[in-house]
């Protein structure tokens, strides 16, 4: 949830990227399509699955490899066994074919990280003129979710609202807002739309859940239902269930989480991000901006960064039994002073630990990575 692309040493810098100006945030038309209202049924429209992943070639990249990460993995072993819970750690050098970490294989809940597949393959529709940033999509109370939703008070005072793709897609980003993302991925198509670009750019280690109410009620023991979407009933019913039934169904949900995500695959993929490998060039400036500019989780991996760098980052909080935290991550592209990029995640699976121990776990990664490529630089 600070921006620059351009040019050094042939790489793609996000920063530079940000002078392309408006113009290109409003791009092809859409055709006809019909929006409806999405509760979680189908998509409110179908994008042609054939056209998924279809850009422009990838800007030339080129990243220094020659510094073995023996000494990072190290380190980064260390913090992942000194942990008290189930953490996987990944990081990776854009350009480059090395991967250091923790349980690099292993599924993590992602809870709102997966907001970036959906922006993706929103932004995706836009380079292939299939939708447009300025495009209004309405929102009812019938499309309230879970949770952090931001919008709801103005839903439910007005009974309808339209907001522009590219708000809300900044809202789902920066500040997590579950109903804004819930919107933008039943616009575009829906799960299985994303789950079609996710293969389609070959990202592996990664799994694309089945919305938000579906997924939030597996994992808490209920059963979805319209009306816990109103007021704190979702709350209100999850705390009627037996303590038991909570703790079976949020065990079983982080053992195999059908949003799971590989700290691998995720690290991974920010850094072909990085790189231009994902989406068109404007798009990957937008995405990487609206990143940069991310509200939640200051305290996390970008606490970390010594002064000169710069996090693109989007956080995932999963759901709390008593004083266990699930699903409490933070994962970013990483950028260095001298323009190197990193494809870092934390995915922090299940803890007792309280929330300055994790924030402080995660600072250990980001500074570990920064200290051993400036140790490599200098």
């Amino acid at each position: 949830m600070n921006d620059r692309l351009g040019s050094r040493r042939g790489q793609v810098h996000p920063r530079r990227w940000l002078a392309a100006g408006a113009a290109v945030l409003t791009l092809a038309g859409l055709g006809s399509y019909a929006f409806g209202t999405a509760t979680g049924g189908a998509p409110a429209f179908v994008l042609d699955l054939e056209e998924v992943g279809k850009r422009p070639t990838p800007p030339l990249f080129q990243a220094d490899c020659s510094a073995q990460p023996a000494a990072l993995q190290a380190e980064l072993s260390r913090i992942a066994a000194s942990f008290e819970g189930q953490v996987g750690i990944a990081v990776t050098k854009a350009g480059c074919d090395w991967t250091v970490g923790a349980r690099l294989d292993q599924h993590f809940p992602q809870q709102s990280v997966s907001k970036l597949w959906v922006a993706m393959s929103v932004l995706d529709a836009v380079d292939n003129g299939r939708m447009r940033l300025d495009q209004q999509i309405t929102i009812t109370p019938r499309d309230l979710t879970l949770f952090n939703q931001p919008l709801q008070w103005e839903v439910l005072d007005k009974g309808v609202i339209a907001r522009p793709v590219q708000m809300l897609m900044a809202n789902a980003l920066s500040l997590s807002d579950n109903t804004a993302n819930d919107r933008l991925l039943w616009t575009v198509g829906g799960p299985n739309h994303v789950r079609a670009f996710l293969k389609s750019r070959e990202i592996a280690g990664i799994r694309f859940g089945p919305g938000e109410r579906l997924l939030q009620s597996a994992a808490a023991g209920l059963t979805w239902s319209p009306e816990l979407a109103a007021g704190r009933n979702f709350e209100q019913a999850r705390a009627r269930l037996p303590k038991e039934v909570r703790e079976a169904a949020l065990a079983k949900y982080v053992a195999d989480p059908m949003d799971g995500a590989t700290p691998a695959g995720m690290a991974q993929a920010l850094a072909r991000l990085a790189k231009g490998e994902l989406l068109s060039e404007q798009s990957t400036k937008l995405l990487l901006d609206t990143m940069g500019k991310s509200r939640s989780g200051p305290m996390r991996l970008k606490a970390g960064l010594p002064p000169g760098w710069k996090a693109f980052h989007k956080t995932g909080t999963g759901q709390e039994l008593g004083s266990l935290a699930t699903g409490y991550n933070d994962v970013a592209v990483v950028e260095a002073p001298d323009g190197s990029y990193y494809g870092v995640a934390v995915l922090i699976g299940q803890t007792h630990q309280p929330i300055r121990a994790r924030m402080e776990m995660m600072q250990s990664v980001s500074a570990a990575l920064a200290r051993w490529h400036e140790l490599r630089t200098s």
